[in-house]
């Protein structure tokens, strides 16, 4: 894919002859950010129900204590959705949730702390993608908590009124290619993994975009993690998400307690990760979206929008 000011900034004179590849085909990189949304949480909110039952007992006996903490461990970000897009990021990773005791259908992002209304992050992507009309982005709604039938609805119907006609179909993910959103204008693939969705044809299944998940601290096993995974990935299909991302126990929360995760376990590990995604190469076996953590610590984004260079030299390679 090649997006004029986005994710795979090649020269506009090669777009026009290289769009007509599909992702899944070729395996392209897109870069994502890791709980996209995390940039702020709310310390006045309750914890939210993704948390386990012994943390929201720790939170209720040391409110303000305990939820500085959580802000620490909980924030894998520390770009909005709209520093994140003009830096080049493609694909969210979307936690939601409706929050306890509040009356109405509204939904925040969540991640141990509530987030954002969900209705603000979408009005903010939607209004990057009205200023530039040719890129795209993947939202992926893979977690949903204390959400009834009427906010499943209201989020759908949200989405819908939200992107309008920039909600690409549910299709073959083999023809998704440039020409094909461009011609349709379609800016938005949504992935909504539950099945409140289905039978919405502007709605993605979950299964058309595996996102295997190594929860694991240490950068080799991770490694070894990705790799195998992405031997084992489908051939065709569906997209693939590569978490190069480390997830902390509660061993490493308590070692790490007033450092956090950024200063604790990101930082001193992502140049090890970010090795490994710099020697990736494309084609079916390849990474397709990668995600990670605070997205701003390094070039995360160009880096893995350079990579397509690659997908450029091998094409030029072949036979014409």
């Amino acid at each position: 894919m090649s997006m004029p000011s986005g994710w795979a900034r090649f020269p506009p004179s090669s777009a026009p002859c290289r769009s007509n590849t599909s992702p899944c085909q070729i395996s392209p990189f897109l870069p994502g950010s890791h709980d996209s949304f995390t940039f702020w949480v709310d310390v006045h909110a309750p914890v939210g129900p993704d948390q386990k039952s012994y943390v929201k007992y720790l939170a209720t006996m040391f409110s303000v204590l305990a939820k500085k903490v959580m802000v620490k461990w909980s924030m894998t970000q520390n770009l909005t959705f709209m520093e994140q897009l003009d830096a080049g990021i493609r694909y969210f990773d979307l936690r939601v949730s409706s929050k306890p005791g509040e009356s109405g259908n509204e939904i925040y992002f969540i991640h141990g702390l509530f987030g954002h209304k969900v209705s603000d992050g979408l009005i903010e992507i939607n209004s990057f993608l009205c200023r530039h009309k040719k890129e795209i982005v993947f939202l992926d709604f893979n977690h949903h908590y204390a959400m009834r039938p009427e906010h499943h609805v209201y989020l759908i119907t949200m989405l819908q009124e939200v992107f309008g006609n920039k909600l690409c179909n549910n299709c073959d993910v083999e023809r998704i290619t440039l020409d094909y959103l461009w011609e349709k204008k379609y800016q938005v693939i949504v992935f909504y993994h539950h099945p409140s969705a289905q039978g919405v044809p502007v709605m993605w299944p979950g299964n058309k975009i595996p996102a295997p998940w190594a929860n694991t601290t240490e950068p080799y096993k991770l490694i070894q993690f990705l790799e195998t995974t992405l031997k084992e990935r489908a051939k065709q299909g569906s997209f693939h998400v590569t978490q190069a991302i480390l997830t902390p126990t509660p061993n490493t929360v308590a070692k790490g307690l007033v450092w956090g995760l950024r200063n604790y376990l990101v930082e001193r590990n992502l140049p090890t990760i970010m090795s490994w995604v710099e020697a990736q190469r494309p084609g079916v076996d390849g990474v397709n979206i990668i995600t990670s953590d605070f997205v701003d610590l390094t070039d995360f984004a160009n880096i893995v929008i350079k990579l397509n260079n690659l997908l450029l030299s091998e094409q030029d390679r072949k036979p014409r």
